[in-house]
């Protein structure tokens, strides 16, 4: 008996669900990727995400490799690549990991009812968060609107146990396996320069690293813009490289700084389980707040380009253009900024995030960015970030601000932060901007909008 692995967004061989069910059951395994023509032509493929899938899928390939096996690779409509190659090799049941966004829910149903009507199955195995979106379900409803009482019912369940990789795979004769395509072919553009590499070695090596002394300061320093001390591990996380469940079962709960990281993985798991109940929340706000945004072009492609004249905000920008990742607290103040300082969609930030982010990841994209316009899950959705608060708080000798804004490498004291100090002259001689807006004046203008005083 042969069965299909569908690998999509959980290209690893430890602690992967659907593989392990399927070499159990099954004599020969067929661990296949479809390059979805739907999204290698769609506006989601952007050069940064598609430099860390091919080095993933390399990864991925090599690994099963040493199973016996190897990564089998079509390319075009996903429906038609997994049919046909059940159909050629009497392929009973194919299996996958559930994922949660529209177009995956989607793609997942047409593939289920193409085999159905050969009367072969689609088994969807859990494998991308740690609990599945219907497993923590408030009485009376379908998903948690807050976080708080979700994590309290998240840290209460039970979680699977993790699972090793097969012992030996074995692919049935006859099978072509493709190739993965050259790295520059995959998606034309330019990539940021200091992309961190992918696939689930260099995952597992980074998660080592950090389970090994890193998380011991997160609670500490997990919002320190300039030590960094985060775990970097949302890019593996994204494309499947490590095993949610995994990282909770591997981080001891015991270690100082282990309960604050494990929180994050549940912030994740509750984006997830709200877009699995909201999907239009990707694009439309899940809370209105009748907001009329502006439409300003020019204070757009500044704030894109890290040229607002607020330097703790281009500097996050500025980094999100160098690595295509940029740590969350910067996240947070650069979304603000545009959102409620500049009024400007959330939608169109949330797209340019997804348009360079190494981890752009839907769910976790959208909903945060919700949150920090007030239109999501915020409980507190008129709240307005003050960028020079943030920056003394967050960055508070300018260390963050020097290193992506080289500009500003020499300038000292409080002027890193704040524009206004530095004299016109020396502005225009360092070749940065003033200020494009009056923070105190934006933000009376965004609780005027919102009707609130």
């Amino acid at each position: 008996m042969t069965a299909i692995v569908w690998f999509t967004r959980d290209l690893r061989v430890h602690d992967h669900p659907a593989l392990s069910a399927a070499a159990r059951e099954h004599e020969q395994v067929i661990p296949l990727f479809v390059l979805d023509r739907t999204i290698l032509t769609s506006t989601y493929h952007r050069p940064n995400r598609a430099r860390f899938l091919h080095d993933s899928l390399r990864d991925l390939s090599a690994s099963l490799r040493d199973l016996g096996a190897g990564l089998v690779v079509r390319e075009g409509e996903v429906v038609e690549e997994v049919v046909r190659l059940a159909r050629q090799f009497e392929v009973s049941c194919v299996y996958a990991s559930a994922d949660v966004s529209a177009y995956a829910a989607r793609r997942a149903a047409a593939v289920s009812r193409a085999l159905a009507g050969e009367r072969r199955t689609l088994r969807q195995l859990p494998g991308v968060t740690v609990l599945a979106p219907g497993e923590a379900i408030p009485a009376g409803g379908d998903h948690f609107a807050v976080f708080t009482p979700y994590f309290r019912r998240w840290t209460e369940l039970p979680k699977r146990a993790t699972l090793p990789p097969p012992d030996r795979l074995r692919l049935p004769a006859g099978l072509r396996r493709g190739r993965i395509p050259a790295r520059g072919t995959l998606c034309t553009g330019t990539r940021a320069p200091e992309l961190p590499e992918g696939g689930e070695t260099a995952g597992r090596g980074r998660l080592q690293e950090w389970l090994s002394g890193g998380v011991d300061d997160y609670a500490d320093g997990h919002d320190d813009l300039a030590g960094d001390r985060t775990s970097r591990l949302s890019p593996y996380l994204h494309f499947g490289c490590l095993s949610p469940t995994e990282i909770v079962a591997r981080a001891d709960l015991r270690r100082r700084g282990a309960p604050e990281f494990v929180r994050q993985l549940a912030w994740r798991d509750f984006h997830h389980q709200v877009l699995a109940a909201r999907p239009g929340a990707a694009t439309s706000d899940y809370r209105p707040r009748g907001d009329r945004w502006r439409a300003d072009p020019q204070a757009f492609a500044a704030w894109a380009q890290g040229r607002t004249g607020y330097p703790i905000v281009d500097a996050g920008m500025r980094q999100l253009l160098r690595e295509g990742w940029m740590h969350n607290r910067a996240r947070l103040l650069t979304a603000s900024f545009l959102a409620k300082d500049l009024y400007l969609d959330w939608r169109v930030g949330a797209r340019h995030f997804l348009e360079h982010l190494v981890d752009g990841d839907v769910a976790n994209n959208q909903l945060n960015w919700q949150w920090v316009a007030g239109t999501g899950t915020d409980t507190r959705p008129n709240r307005v970030l003050n960028p020079l608060r943030q920056a003394e708080r967050y960055d508070p000798d300018g260390s963050y601000v020097r290193r992506y804004l080289p500009e500003l490498s020499e300038v000292s004291g409080s002027a890193v932060h704040s524009p206004w100090e530095l004299p016109t002259g020396q502005r225009l001689q360092l070749d940065y901007p003033e200020p494009i807006i009056d923070h105190q004046l934006a933000a009376q203008r965004f609780r005027a909008a919102r009707g609130k005083n």
